[in-house]
């Protein structure tokens, strides 16, 4: 047993003096080449500027991230004094979605009724006609064409009261 335990004893002073090389002498010698050089001086840190308020003065201008309106000249608008939305009126389906996602698909003739294909967000597409609704500022369909559909959307001014907004849906392709 004794000379078990010598072997153990010599494999270990053997096996620890391999790891006592020095394997890091260039990271010592880097090391130490920083350390040697002066210490350089930090810059302050820059002087806080006080923040400005900005007041937004063109809050009731389109926003920029809409589309453009394409505003045509209808005969059948009315005097903005008198403009109202009527909120007993029944909605109808396409009054759920908003305007911009809403596209023309064509046209069609039934019985001697023009009629214009609308799809919806969800790929369904529905017949309108003049005297219609769609969208969800109360918007009336008031002039169709082979390629386009005029609609006069009632919105809040911002001040208790209402204006007329006329609006177009182009053909889809075009």
């Amino acid at each position: 047993m004794r000379s078990t335990g010598k072997l153990v004893t010599m494999a270990l002073v053997v096996g620890l003096a391999a790891c006592s090389t020095d394997r890091f002498t260039d990271l010592d010698e880097f090391m130490e080449e920083k350390r040697s050089r002066p210490g350089g001086v930090i810059p302050p840190i820059p002087a806080f500027k006080a923040y400005k308020a900005f007041a937004y003065s063109a809050t009731s201008l389109r926003s920029p991230f809409d589309r453009p309106i394409e505003i045509r000249e209808i005969s059948q608008l009315q005097s903005v004094s008198t403009v109202e939305p009527d909120e007993t009126r029944p909605k109808e389906f396409l009054e759920q979605f908003t305007f911009d996602s809403l596209a023309m698909v064509g046209t069609l003739s039934r019985a001697g009724i023009d009629w214009c294909l609308i799809r919806d967000p969800a790929g369904g597409v529905h017949r309108v006609r003049v005297g219609n609704f769609m969208g969800r500022n109360h918007g009336k369909i008031v002039e169709m064409t082979d390629t386009y559909v005029a609609v006069i959307e009632i919105v809040s001014d911002g001040s208790d009261g209402w204006v007329e907004r006329p609006r177009t849906i182009k053909l889809a392709g075009l």
